[in-house]
């Protein structure tokens, strides 16, 4: 796979700073039993990089010595890492409100089928991976055959008040194909919202349109197929000042598989710590950090979060 780190490293992005730290991002693993295209992650059913207790332990203490509000939890799959269910009971135990980035397949994987069933009893958020309404996409997207497992992983979360119930939120996830840019969230959420509906009686909450980020395999790819200086100039030329007073590293904490600390999931992939700190640091280590003004550390990938409408883990920013 071609690494695009030097590509990225001199920028002229402009530089920003943390306000208050609300949400802590933590990914579980790399484990997943898919391998899709667009994945920042390079996650899939070979990887062997999963959070220990141990870590997983850190993690709560943090939760709890922070009074952080929100608790995002990625893959991979996280829901195949052994301690997820430990993680979420005693987060909620806590108060703290908890996401799971789903990619919807997992629910039915052998092994997995009380998953669905264990989110909606600890009223979790699903943030559910669906890059398109449409199965052709789908599938050339992140395999044959997933977007039907999809499906039926939205009717079993539908079946369970997913979508429905106030406290049952179901978000889905639009990445667009190529090198483009997505196309207008509200528009494009009520034509996902009316497809499934129609077509499987699929009910959700929110669609949020997310920008590929031109790092690890969709930035290999980018490479490979001589579109990587294409996509950039896109981004660039594309840049929205207004989208810098919401990026979602200004108050989000990204944490990876051992502990240590981001300023997103995306420098997190790129091995980039926290701030300009010339070491990466360890969670544990931050309990008594104050992190409002802190600088963020910035590379040219971070033109896809200020693109167009905007792009966060929350969907488009403007």
């Amino acid at each position: 796979m071609k690494d695009t780190f030097d590509l990225l490293v001199k920028t002229d992005f402009p530089p920003i700073k943390r306000t208050t730290l609300e949400t802590l991002q933590v990914n579980l693993g790399y484990l997943c039993n898919q391998q899709c295209l667009h994945c920042h992650v390079d996650a899939g059913p070979r990887r062997k990089e999963i959070m220990t207790t141990a870590t997983i332990n850190d993690v709560l203490e943090f939760l709890r010595v922070k009074g952080i509000k929100t608790l995002d939890l990625t893959g991979g799959a996280p829901e195949m890492n052994p301690d997820f269910s430990l993680l979420v009971r005693e987060a909620r135990a806590m108060g703290v409100h908890v996401i799971d980035r789903c990619n919807l397949t997992v629910l039915t994987e052998p092994g997995y089928e009380e998953t669905a069933a264990f989110l909606a009893d600890n009223r979790v958020e699903v943030v559910a991976s669906m890059p398109c309404y449409l199965e052709q996409n789908v599938d050339a997207q992140r395999g044959k055959g997933v977007f039907r497992q999809s499906i039926e992983g939205l009717k079993l979360l539908n079946r369970l008040g997913y979508g429905a119930e106030p406290q049952l939120l179901l978000n889905l996830v639009f990445n667009p194909q190529g090198i483009n840019l997505p196309p207008s969230q509200n528009e494009l959420e009520q034509a996902y919202r009316q497809h499934l509906q129609q077509q499987f009686d699929i009910r959700f909450n929110h669609l949020y349109t997310i920008v590929n980020m031109p790092i690890k395999r969709f930035g290999s790819t980018l490479i490979s197929r001589g579109q990587f200086s294409e996509y950039m100039q896109l981004l660039k030329s594309s840049y929205c000042k207004e989208n810098l007073a919401s990026v979602m590293c200004r108050n989000t904490l990204s944490v990876d598989w051992q502990g240590y600390v981001y300023d997103c999931d995306f420098n997190q992939m790129l091995n980039l710590g926290a701030g300009l700190a010339a070491e990466k640091t360890r969670l544990n280590d931050l309990l008594q950090s104050d992190f409002s003004g802190q600088d963020i550390a910035i590379m040219d990938h971070c033109y896809g979060c200020t693109a167009g409408q905007g792009s966060s883990c929350g969907g488009a920013l403007i």
